[in-house]
């Protein structure tokens, strides 16, 4: 008896250390069946988890790959299913004679006298798994005994159980939403000519996706440099005419007595000038994709010529009457308020209902923050080439300008800004003072800096220079000022001297560090 004491003692002292100090959950379970095969002499044992209504080996030991695939069970089903059910534990003197004992991992003999002891794990009063374990045919009593201590041993192990649980369940989440995302993605792929993986974004590459291969008109809305052209050709390059013309119509950028003529070509003598005859945008587009942009400066006039080519894709060139007919498919594409302009009379609500069959709103960019940096980068690398340089990065305080600025140019504005600062760089590395005059006026993200050469005096200047090189330290430091200071070769107390004086805030690296 104190022998079986010793035993027990020392079971429960290993697994009580492997606990403390395991931290793998999945070796901790191991590790505990391995500590009952060496002290009690069991022939095998298995850790089962409960996925909603099935128990799965999580840990075994004595079992091959194969038979711990084949060792899956019901809620109910056999005696390790109804121990999971129930939330009692089972003993089984003898396999052999005990029909509800299924063996399904087929690890043991039909004929072979084997003792069978199941117990539940169970956390928070739920039955989490279960724990059981082969050994030898012996007295009842002494099956009595070692049941108690696995249940002991499972009490003590509930917790670790439920952790592996735990992880099991953000694993599965994990992956069924990287799949969701990977299926999202591979339905709606980013065109290649448009940046940007906001959701707004994402949205508009769904309808392009939706809307390519019909014959539908499409009409593009947005401000002013939101990349409306380009969504135009990517439904055009998405489509079956992607082989055919993509013909531009720039409405706005065309006199009232010209865009008739542009549009669907003169007989030659049709007006002065009209030397020989000349087929209009229209028709060049015929089999491909026609584009009219700024649709909404067209005159009262040429509205009324639209709407019947828009009707029955026929037109007449200026000066004749012949019946023109073409295959086009139309986009168009605005920055006017169209419903106002039909408040005051200035645009055809027929023509504006056979416009808006598919309408696709393009974001504002400062609506879109998250692809500020994203667009920068893609400029930076385009004019870099262009260019010939070698800019490397965009400097933190050149970033915090570029993330405050309102934008009222949108994608136009920033390709502008970043090709400028491509030209004015001094170095790899474009700073806050080769960004436009225009950004630097952000108050509120105190990034404010003057250019070197700017008439200014000598301590702004020097406090301009300071503070790039400061934020630029507590960037690469992750916020953290005592490092910063030993970078730059100062002390601390200047360093925080300066930081205060220079109204920095190293708490904002630090958090911005943790978002990622």
């Amino acid at each position: 008896m104190p022998e079986r004491n010793d035993i027990e003692i020392a079971v429960l002292n290993q697994i009580s250390h492997a606990i403390v100090h395991e931290l793998n959950v999945s070796e901790l379970l191991n590790d505990v069946l391995n500590i009952l095969r060496k002290e009690m002499g069991l022939i095998r044992g298995t850790i089962t988890l409960k996925h909603e209504d099935t128990l799965v080996i999580e840990a075994s030991n004595g079992l091959t790959d194969e038979e711990i695939s084949r060792g899956k069970y019901m809620i109910g089903e056999g005696i390790t299913g109804k121990v999971a059910q129930t939330g009692r534990p089972a003993l089984i003197p003898d396999i052999s004679r005990e029909p509800e004992f299924l063996g399904r991992t087929q690890a043991r003999g039909k004929n072979e006298h084997i003792a069978f002891i199941c117990v539940p794990i169970v956390h928070l009063d739920n039955v989490i798994g279960t724990l059981s374990i082969d050994c030898a045919a012996g007295k009842r009593e002494e099956l009595e005994r070692d049941l108690r201590l696995l249940d002991t041993v499972a009490n003590i192990m509930a917790e670790a159980v439920a952790s592996c649980l735990r992880k099991y369940d953000e694993r599965r989440q994990l992956l069924e939403e990287n799949m969701r995302l990977r299926e999202e993605l591979g339905t709606t792929p980013r065109p290649a000519n448009i940046i940007g993986n906001c959701n707004a974004m994402r949205a508009v590459y769904k309808m392009i996706g939706q809307v390519a291969n019909s014959s539908a008109t499409v009409l593009i809305r947005g401000e002013s440099g939101t990349g409306k052209e380009l969504v135009a050709r990517a439904i055009q390059m998405s489509s079956g005419r992607r082989d055919k013309p993509f013909i531009a119509v720039n409405c706005a950028a065309l006199p009232d007595n010209l865009i008739e003529s542009e549009l669907f070509g003169y007989e030659k003598g049709a007006f002065t000038g009209a030397v020989s005859r000349r087929i209009g945008r229209a028709e060049a587009a015929d089999g491909g994709t026609l584009f009219l942009d700024e649709i909404g400066d067209l005159s009262q006039h040429v509205q009324v010529k639209l709407l019947r080519f828009i009707q029955e894709r026929t037109f007449s060139r200026v000066g004749s009457n012949e019946e023109i007919k073409v295959d086009v498919r139309l986009l168009t594409a605005t920055s006017r308020d169209l419903e106002k302009l039909m408040e005051e009379g200035k645009f055809r609500e027929d023509l504006y209902y056979r416009l808006n069959v598919f309408p696709i709103h393009l974001p504002s960019l400062h609506k879109r923050p998250s692809d500020i940096i994203l667009l920068a980068d893609h400029f930076l690398e385009k004019y870099n080439r262009l260019h010939g340089k070698n800019i490397a990065r965009i400097s933190t305080p050149a970033i915090n300008m570029l993330m405050s600025y309102h934008w009222p140019g949108n994608v136009r504005e920033l390709e502008n800004c970043i090709e400028r600062a491509v030209l004015t760089a001094g170095d790899t590395v474009i700073h806050g003072y080769d960004l436009p005059p225009s950004l630097q006026t952000g108050e509120a993200s105190g990034t404010a800096v003057i250019h070197p050469n700017a008439k200014a005096d000598f301590q702004t200047l020097v406090n301009s220079f300071e503070r790039e090189l400061i934020v630029e330290a507590l960037k690469a430091n992750s916020g953290n000022a005592a490092a910063a200071a030993r970078q730059l070769g100062l002390s601390e107390r200047i360093i925080h001297y300066k930081i205060k004086n220079l109204g920095i805030r190293p708490d904002w690296y630090r958090q911005r560090k943790s978002q990622k």
